[in-house]
């Protein structure tokens, strides 16, 4: 912020003592101080959280942003998946997010079995697994799908930069996932969990660009009290909060906070 200077005082004349002078909020500093504060809420919202994805997904927000808070969040996967069996399997193959070691038993991606899963499974493993052939095919027709299947088509772009590959899609085709997937964020009031889906993986992408001030404004006013996010405004009384759009919008929040147009990678990188 640049100082004015104060006006001179005439010559040979008695300057009278200095008042403390009030700092004066600028929209600026207002905007900036609703951030912080909806950061550190969003923050202390998933303090204890049990849920094993929002787990990996705070992993990422330790690694990029260095936050605290977050720093046992691969302890605390790996505990819940050593007492349920049941999620075990599924659990070890996201584990690749936080983990580059990360061991796959024989049967593990037998596990994987819904739709988005698909889109995204291939590209997380594609420096250590071919691709499947058809592929391109999925990513394409996943596109023209919208909705989740577009966020998820932007996140094995973004998983496949990540691990150094490349699958050949038409010319043009990422540009026009990034300006899909901004369609998809929208202009509206209301904010939905594909909206926040959206503007996330938009700016993990390095495309925060394509997300409209207005818009991270209406994610820090419509936080819940207790610091997370419901999953859709559009609803005749308050929502209650809901993990997955809360991991969202924090991710967003710290991210605007934090811009830039590449971040360290989403996916743990091998060790040094």
């Amino acid at each position: 912020m640049l100082l004015h200077p104060t006006n001179p005082q005439p010559k040979n004349q008695a300057t009278p003592s200095p008042q403390a002078s009030q700092p004066t909020a600028t929209p600026q500093t207002t905007q900036e101080s609703a951030l912080q504060t909806a950061i550190s809420n969003g923050i202390q919202y998933f303090d204890g959280c049990q849920e094993p994805d929002a787990l990996l997904m705070l992993n990422v927000l330790y690694r990029q942003f260095g936050v605290i808070a977050f720093a046992d969040s691969v302890q605390t996967y790996d505990q819940i998946m050593a007492i349920d069996p049941g999620a075990a399997a599924y659990m070890r193959v996201f584990l690749r997010i936080a983990d580059y070691n990360n061991t796959l038993q024989p049967g593990d991606m037998q596990s994987i079995t819904d739709a988005l899963d698909l889109i995204t499974t291939p590209a997380l493993y594609s420096d250590r697994t071919p691709l499947p052939t058809d592929y391109s095919q999925t990513l394409n027709q996943s596109y023209y799908e919208g909705g989740y299947d577009l966020t998820h088509v932007l996140l094995a772009c973004i998983w496949m930069q990540d691990n150094g590959v490349q699958v050949p899609m038409p010319s043009g085709f990422v540009e026009n996932v990034y300006n899909a997937t901004a369609a998809l964020v929208g202009n509206g009031s209301v904010v939905t969990d594909t909206n926040l889906e959206a503007a996330a993986f938009l700016f993990e992408a390095g495309q925060g660009a394509l997300v409209s001030n207005d818009f991270v404004t209406r994610v820090i006013a419509v936080q819940n009290s207790d610091g997370g996010w419901p999953s859709t405004t559009d609803t005749p009384t308050p929502a209650g909060s809901y993990w997955h759009s809360s991991v969202l919008a924090l991710m967003i929040l710290l991210y605007t906070e934090n811009p830039s147009n590449s971040y360290p990678p989403m996916l743990a990188p091998a060790p040094t």
